[in-house]
């Protein structure tokens, strides 16, 4: 598991749900990606509404417009190891918002790989 406290890197990549690479979606690429480069973590956020650079409006509240809804990927760790996957996400992102803010990690903790699930006898099933 990867270790991280202190200062850290977040980059937010926003792009639209129906957003592709290869036929797949593009925040799933992101994700995978970041993974397969042993970063810290990503997680997506699917938006309710919002507009981008083509200001048009993406919204949930009416039909015709949910579609493509805004999406957020944040992917946090170092800042060496998050400015060495920018290269990938100059690759992928062609349309959308891509930003970059210090933060400060102050828990990062996994779950432990032998706990396991207690048994109704109290004991650690796994």
């Amino acid at each position: 598991m990867t270790r991280l406290t202190g200062n850290a890197l977040r980059v937010t990549v926003y792009i639209g749900e129906n957003d592709t690479w290869h036929h797949k979606p593009l925040y799933a690429e992101i994700v995978h990606r970041a993974h397969a480069a042993g970063l810290a973590g990503a997680s997506v956020f699917r938006g309710v509404e919002g507009f981008g650079a083509s200001s048009l409006i993406h919204t949930s509240r009416l039909l015709s417009l949910s579609e493509d809804l805004p999406v957020a990927v944040v992917i946090v760790d170092t800042e060496a190891r998050v400015r060495e996957f920018l290269p990938q996400l100059d690759e992928l992102v062609t349309e959308g918002l891509v930003t970059l803010d210090a933060c400060e990690v102050i828990r990062y903790v996994g779950r432990d790989e032998n706990q396991g699930i207690a048994d109704t006898k109290g004991k650690k099933s796994l």
